[in-house]
């Protein structure tokens, strides 16, 4: 009995921490995402030793975080212009979802073809980085609170 008990605390303890909540949850994606992208930029400026095996174990950890980033549930519409608890949403969001949505679209078919393209090199990654930290930034630039 103590043991099913002690289970089931665990499992709700752990469904809570995987789950927090939408802002938590694009907090902890655009985090992974920037941290990922930190990863990918060290091979592509040479200041890690290139490995092709693992610059394709972080384009696709990218690319897997895009299919993650399910904008309707993480910026739901009953959250409109709410940013006190992700100080960094912008009320824009809310205001252009469909530019919101296209931003996001843009940076998931960037990674798409980076992950396509299997670079094997770090002449080959730059090109490729690109087009991805391009729609970082423009969507950064758009949607984000300053």
């Amino acid at each position: 009995m103590k043991r099913s008990f002690a289970s089931i605390a665990l499992l709700a303890f752990a469904a809570t921490a995987a789950f927090a909540g939408p802002v938590e949850d694009r907090e902890a994606l655009m985090k992974e995402r920037g941290a990922t992208m930190g990863a990918l930029a060290k091979f592509a400026k040479g200041e890690t030793p290139y490995d092709a095996a693992a610059v394709l174990d972080q384009l696709n950890k990218l690319d897997a975080n895009g299919k993650k980033m399910d904008i309707d549930v993480l910026w739901a519409a009953s959250e409109t212009g709410n940013t006190a608890g992700s100080p960094s949403s912008a009320p824009k969001i809310w205001e252009d979802m469909a530019g919101f949505k296209a931003e996001e679209a843009k940076f998931e078919t960037a990674v798409a073809a980076a992950v396509a393209a299997a670079p094997a090199d770090a002449a080959a990654l730059g090109p490729l980085l690109g087009p991805i930290g391009a729609s970082c930034g423009a969507c950064h630039e758009a949607y984000r609170a300053r």
